[in-house]
């Protein structure tokens, strides 16, 4: 077990714009490899927690030494405090943080520009710093900003799309389908609807030879206003959802019954945080319009998942494919309780956790020096966390390994990673020189021995 006992962070607040430099020079590690910054703006089930937010990069690199060997002295959390549109928050004596309105437009972005110079400048050029639970507005496009010039990853958008893709990958020897195969329908259309659609595109491309116009045809994103169509009337739609809207003179489809046949979808993902948005009339025709129908429901915390492991399992006749994000015990369903069952079914649902791909990814790039970090790298992630899906898993009908394997499925992932970047130049540590599988093994295995794993 990893115990968590004592942590501390480094706080940068709006009033330091101008001396950010100097505050991250207090930090008393010097050899610092891997940053995890918030802004506390969106924390998952809870909102504007401000600079309550610290425990999220805390947690996060917590991860990074528990799952991934990291050691804890090369992990820096920050968080930025602009302030908080929390009322709660500002009108409590408790909070610590600044009591302001949140600072947003130019003055946010030259203080994150000067943020993300100091570090480079105080840490080195291939400091990782991984984004975590910024708002969706600042989300994209920070990440977008800086993903050519700095290292830099958000797992809310590449983390969580490279765990579901993974999924999908894994889920032919239990589904018959190929990726290229799902007509996939997304309830959501936030950071991880869109992360993941993304990756889904890249992996019909480079993996299947599609063009993007075609792969973009396997995806139906659904928002609080129905499908996502070129020109809805209804509006709502923003710069990244245009990226996989219908095109010009598709049905406006509101119900999601409807635009499940419409799609003929083989697989439903939900992410909206919707609570119980898969009904049984819903989990039941995603059934009758497919032997093995593919169903996860990601939003989390449990109470706002968009069905439960049972109620997938039972409405679909026992015939589905479940994920979650959130945990579900093993279920057990009979022929007298569910008639449609022929014998007694058990199932151990596998859990779409991000904890699968990050810290690996985040060992890649420390071990490795990768610089640049592309979404190449969340592809190879994906693929080597379906490769390591066992016949026992499948057997269980889970899409994952267990989480008791998650030091060697952070190492594996690692070690791919590195070696798909040394050809690309990307990976620092190789100095312009071809590595072997046992050379990467070896790098990895020298920056990921702590604690030791038990």
């Amino acid at each position: 077990f990893f115990s968590l006992r004592f942590f501390r962070g480094l706080f940068v607040t709006i009033h330091d714009k101008g001396n950010i430099k100097s505050v991250l020079q207090n930090w008393p590690e010097k050899d610092v490899r891997a940053i995890c910054v918030t802004d506390g703006e969106r924390i998952l089930g809870l909102g504007d927690q401000g600079a309550f937010g610290m425990g999220i990069p805390v947690g996060k690199l917590s991860l990074y030494t528990g799952l991934a060997g990291i050691p804890p002295q090369h992990c820096l959390p920050i968080t930025l405090d602009v302030g908080t549109n929390s009322e709660t928050l500002l009108n409590s004596p408790l909070y610590f943080g600044l009591k302001q309105k949140r600072v947003t437009g130019p003055e946010y972005d030259e203080f994150i520009n000067e943020f993300m110079e100091a570090c480079t400048n105080v840490f080195g050029k291939d400091v990782l710093i991984q984004f975590e639970d910024f708002a969706n507005h600042n989300a994209f496009r920070l990440l977008h900003k800086y993903d050519k010039t700095y290292c830099t990853f958000n797992d809310d958008i590449q983390g969580t799309a490279s765990v579901v893709l993974a999924a999908i990958l894994a889920s032919p020897k239990l589904t018959g389908r190929k990726l290229s195969e799902e007509s996939i329908v997304c309830y959501g259309s936030g950071e991880a609807a869109l992360g993941f659609s993304h990756l889904v595109t890249l992996a019909l491309t480079k993996r299947f030879g599609m063009s993007l116009q075609k792969a973009k045809e396997h995806i139906y994103l659904v928002d609080s206003k129905g499908l996502v169509v070129t020109g809805r009337k209804s509006g709502g739609l923003t710069e990244h959802k245009l990226q996989f809207a219908r095109p010009s003179g598709t049905p406006e489809l509101t119900s999601l019954e409807e635009i499940i046949k419409y799609a003929k979808c083989t697989a439903l993902i939900g992410a909206a945080a919707v609570p119980r948005t898969f009904t049984p009339s819903i989990l039941n025709l995603m059934s009758d319009l497919n032997d093995r129908p593919l169903i996860m429901a990601l939003s989390n915390p449990t109470k706002k998942a968009e069905c439960t492991a049972e109620e997938a399992y039972r409405y679909t006749h026992g015939r589905c494919v479940f994920a979650s994000g959130s945990p579900f015990l093993p279920v057990s369903l009979d022929p007298k309780t569910c008639p449609e069952l022929k014998e007694p079914l058990h199932r151990h649902p596998g859990q779409a956790n991000n904890a699968y791909i990050f810290p690996g990814i985040a060992l890649a790039i420390v071990s490795g020096r990768i610089s640049p970090v592309t979404d190449d790298d969340f592809l190879v992630a994906s693929e080597t966390l379906a490769s390591l899906v066992s016949e026992s898993d499948y057997s269980l009908g889970r899409l994952f390994p267990p989480l008791s394997d998650i030091r060697h499925v952070s190492a594996t992932i690692a070690r791919e990673v590195i070696l798909a970047a040394v050809p690309e130049h990307r990976c620092h540590a190789a100095k312009g020189d071809k590595l072997s599988a046992s050379q990467v093994q070896q790098l990895v295995a020298a920056f990921s021995n702590y604690p030791p794993a038990v």
